[in-house]
């Protein structure tokens, strides 16, 4: 039989906004996995691409495989999904698994629905590549900031009230219409959050420009008083402008929670929730697409009329954004992070230092695995040899199959597994 159970070498995206060199955990990560990888002190490494993407197909790290990467072999062996996975999914592996490190922010953005997507692929095929939705899990690697989703009510009027340059680009009836707005009626609530979001992502440029200029004015002068900027987000603001200045997401703060993630702690991002990723490491999870409608902090193409009429208008505080793990009740060295869709589920493997010998189980779906500290050789019956399993170390796991680990590390070992639990 020839090998299920084989290493990968990942592609690496050098997206501006990420951490540069051995700052970013994506180039430690590269680094450890691989002794041969030069990492260049001046180059961001913004993400690592652990799957079967076009524009990142994993390398194969085993001279026995005839395929050169993991998107042929899965295509030329598509029992290795597992059954379900194979006919829900049509022979291909439905997620993509990252790694990302961010320096500066991400854009303000939403994936669409499966509906959406389709449509939107349809119509612009040159800035929507597919038709696939596109849900997301982040787990915090280290403490890891984003926005995501729209903040309560109280919150967004009492910055109306606080910051005049933003109730000047919504306008007062807008304003006012959500200061009136009653919790009793949440269809109210979320008409009149539309009518303001709307309002400030189309105001005008020049006059959105000088507004923002007006306020980070107003904000540095209050610091450097040392006054309480925080009415205002202050410290948000100005790092946002410093980041993308004049941009009209800089003004996004004032509608979208901030997320704070401590490592281990995952958010999930489902269709049409807005979003944008600040600083910090994290594991993320998603569905094999790259759709995504985008609206500021941003050079890219910006779509606000899609994504002010996609977006989810539900008000909810940040800490209801924080998705919980499950410890699973036939492994208590093993957290479940499964989100409300099909395509994915990712695992935590916490194994401690007393333990030297751990069966990583066999599932019924392809997974692939992450070594993110600990060290240990891999033994399967799938595989050709022993593997050396360290930081930085990829798997692929074909369904059905287990790994023997033999630890040698005195910490222990932490790893996260992808896959999708049909």
């Amino acid at each position: 039989f020839p090998p299920a159970v084989f290493p990968l070498s990942c592609v690496v995206q050098n997206y501006s906004w990420g951490k540069v060199g051995l700052e970013s955990e994506v180039a430690k990560l590269l680094a450890s996995g691989d002794p041969l990888v030069q990492i260049q002190p001046d180059q961001p490494y913004a993400e690592l691409w652990m799957g079967t993407h076009p524009r990142g197909d994993a390398l194969i790290r085993d001279n026995r495989i005839p395929q050169k990467t993991l998107g042929q072999w899965i295509t030329d062996n598509p029992a290795c999904l597992g059954a379900k996975v194979k006919d829900a999914f049509q022979g291909q592996l439905p997620f993509l698994f990252k790694v990302l490190s961010v320096n500066t922010a991400l854009s303000v953005q939403a994936h669409p629905n499966k509906e959406l997507a389709a449509k939107l692929h349809a119509q612009f095929p040159e800035h929507y590549p597919d038709a696939n939705h596109k849900p997301e899990l982040a787990i915090a690697l280290t403490p890891f900031e984003g926005m995501c989703g729209f903040r309560p009510v109280e919150e967004i009027v009492s910055f109306l009230q606080n910051v005049p340059e933003l109730r000047a680009l919504i306008g007062e009836v807008a304003a006012e219409q959500l200061e009136r707005s009653g919790s009793d009626d949440p269809r109210g609530v979320s008409a009149a959050l539309r009518v303001c979001f709307t309002r400030l992502m189309k105001s005008e440029k020049k006059f959105f420009v000088d507004q923002l200029n007006m306020l980070v004015k107003r904000i540095s002068q209050e610091a450097e008083e040392g006054k309480d900027t925080s009415g205002s987000n202050g410290d948000l603001l100005l790092r946002l402008h410093s980041q993308y200045p004049g941009d009209i997401g800089c003004f996004t703060i004032y509608f979208l929670n901030l997320v704070r993630l401590e490592p281990g702690e995952a958010m999930f991002l489902g269709a049409n929730e807005p979003h944008a990723y600040l600083h910090g490491d994290c594991v993320e999870i998603m569905a094999c697409s790259d759709n995504t409608v985008r609206a500021g902090l941003t050079p890219k193409f910006i779509d606000v009329l899609t994504l002010c009429e996609m977006l989810n208008y539900t008000p909810a505080p940040s800490s209801s954004k924080i998705f919980p793990a499950v410890q699973s009740q036939l492994d208590p060295n093993v957290y479940l992070y499964d989100p409300p869709v099909p395509d994915f589920t990712i695992t935590r493997i916490e194994i401690p230092a007393s333990i030297k010998l751990y069966l990583i189980s066999a599932m019924d779906s392809a997974s692939i695995l992450l070594v993110i500290q600990g060290t240990a050789v891999g033994t399967s019956t799938a595989a050709a040899s022993e593997m050396s399993l360290h930081r930085g170390s990829v798997l692929f796991v074909s369904a059905n199959e287990s790994i023997s680990l033999h630890l040698s590390s005195a910490d222990g070992m932490l790893l996260f597994r992808a896959c999708c639990l049909l």
